[in-house]
């Protein structure tokens, strides 16, 4: 335990004047704490490594747990289990396994663990997040989904929303190349993630909102900076989710989630208020709005409303941070790729100019440029940003691979390790787009679905068709106007930060205007 407070201090994530008081208030609650964790329950009979009193495995896990869990299948095997903190954890690695327990078996793993940080977000009623898994929960994701489906397809374009995925990302590269441009005009090199998160952040909130913000508003750049403190503060392997008795102490590391998740909930909160008072059932403005109108009327599978105001905000909320953090860590990491490997990036510029020209691509053409489709999922698979899935929790008493699994019992599904597996990719840790390709050229629609970023089965995340799009639409028409340059004599590196979405370490680029006749 005292190892574990000196890293932390190291960490700088707790001052040494904190350990005093955090120590005191420990004792007194470790005693209790220790009684109500072992209370009478079958327990998991599953192999794994031996783990410390109170903190189990936690000191074991390094930088990047994803390669530790990697390296103890080989001595374990693809089910095991470890003990971070005091609680008892399932680790699952494999495709079949990853298949029985989110799909064959999914009923069984769809719940979700008590964690402490997440249950903060949307004041605890995120459906993303949420503990409770049953008809409630199905209902409340159906009605997301068909929301999100009406603002994002292509068929819209008909209807009478205003808000269009496709319209709204073409708007906002439009914008990003002028970004690019100027940074290059200007400094020669230029770091690009808040380019490219300022551009995504505005697609989702005009997906959410009907609103975009310019790159320069104070509010907007507010919650830009609030989603990224938050993403740094949940990344770091909070005590508190593993060991309940450091919920009650008063250091930072714990305690800095709820500030960000609050700011964060207030922005969401204020916007959909702001909806509920305008609502007009005649003119459908974006998510929120479809949502809302849902509540006025019987939904198919129901004889009453199905959403509460409170439920509403919590929708909006699941669906803004899904849409923004996938596909601005994606572009993040395409962007690196692209002038990590100049040549796959100007094989992808000549597909485009052969198939598409000079006219702005549409989700429509995705099925025209197969070996840019192919790059995509290579990035997906390569980086592997979302290493785990959201934490499973078992809903009933289970078996996994002949092993007796309780109920309520915290799994992680390391996608990492599938995406590596030696088994299914050659020369897994080589980046090589082709590998998506068949014989003909054509995109090899086996193997990407092999490929695991979004999850799978009963949680799997509902935005997937919209990031997809979103980050095909982005890559290509960047790449129809720029030449993307690293600096010269940089030194770029793909290793990793770990967090719950993986960045690269931060890095510049030039971008240089392609000229027209290059099309």
């Amino acid at each position: 335990l005292g190892y574990l407070f000196l890293k932390m201090i190291l960490d700088k994530a707790i001052t040494p004047e904190e350990v005093t008081t955090s120590l005191i208030i420990l004792v007194i609650v470790f005693v209790f704490v220790r009684a109500l964790m072992s209370k009478g329950r079958r327990q998991v009979s599953l192999p794994g490594p031996w783990s410390f009193p109170l903190i189990g495995n936690l000191l074991q896990l390094g930088d990047h747990p994803f390669l530790t869990f990697t390296e103890m299948r080989k001595k374990y095997g693809d089910v095991f289990l470890i003990k971070l903190g005091m609680v008892p954890v399932v680790v699952v690695n494999g495709m079949e396994m990853v298949k029985h327990v989110l799909l064959k078996d999914g009923e069984h793993f769809a719940g979700r663990p008590n964690m402490h940080t997440f249950s903060f977000l949307a004041e605890g009623k995120s459906f993303s997040f949420s503990v409770n898994y049953g008809e409630s929960w199905k209902l409340h994701k159906k009605i997301a989904s068909s929301a999100l489906r009406t603002f994002s397809k292509a068929e819209a374009k008909s209807s009478t929303c205003s808000c269009l995925l496709e319209e709204q990302v073409i708007e906002e590269v439009s914008e990003l190349v002028k970004v690019f441009a100027e940074l290059t005009s200007k400094k020669g090199s230029f770091e690009p993630r808040n380019a490219i998160t300022c551009a995504v952040a505005n697609v989702v909130c005009a997906l959410c909102f009907g609103k975009r913000y310019d790159h320069s508003d104070e509010e907007f750049i507010r919650i830009v900076k609030t989603n990224d403190d938050l993403l740094k503060a949940s990344s770091a392997a909070n005590p508190a989710d593993f060991i309940p008795c450091f919920r009650y102490l008063p250091l930072r590391i714990i305690n800095a989630p709820r500030e960000f998740y609050r700011a964060l909930n207030e922005f969401i909160t204020l916007h959909v208020q702001d909806h509920l008072t305008t609502y007009d059932k005649d003119h459908m403005r974006d998510i929120t709005d479809a949502l809302i109108n849902t509540c006025h009327k019987k939904y198919a599978t129901t004889k009453t409303a199905t959403l509460n105001d409170d439920e509403i905000i919590s929708t909006v909320n699941d669906i803004f941070g899904a849409g923004f953090e996938t596909v601005s860590t994606c572009l993040y990491w395409s962007f690196l790729y692209l002038i990590y490997y100049p040549e796959i990036q100007a094989r992808i510029q000549e597909e485009i100019d052969g198939n598409i020209g000079l006219k702005p691509p549409r989700f429509e053409d995705r099925k025209m440029l197969p070996y840019t489709e192919a790059f995509i999922n290579e990035v997906f698979r390569h980086a592997s940003f979302i290493p785990f899935t959201i934490p499973h929790c078992t809903t009933a008493d289970t078996t996994l691979n002949g092993y007796f699994i309780p109920k309520n019992t915290c799994t992680f599904i390391n996608m990492y390790q599938v995406n590596h597996d030696e088994t299914i990719w050659d020369n897994p840790n080589v980046f090589s787009p082709e590998r998506f390709l068949n014989e003909n050229r054509e995109l090899n629609k086996s193997l990407v679905d092999k490929v695991l970023i979004f999850g799978m089965g009963i949680r799997k995340c509902l935005g997937e068709d919209v990031a997809r799009n979103e980050v095909f639409l982005f890559i290509t028409m960047v790449l129809q106007q720029l030449k993307l340059n690293k600096c010269p004599r940089a030194e770029l590196d793909l290793t990793p930060t770990y967090g719950l979405a993986m960045k690269p370490k931060p890095y510049q680029l030039q971008a240089e205007p392609r000229s027209a006749d290059s099309a």
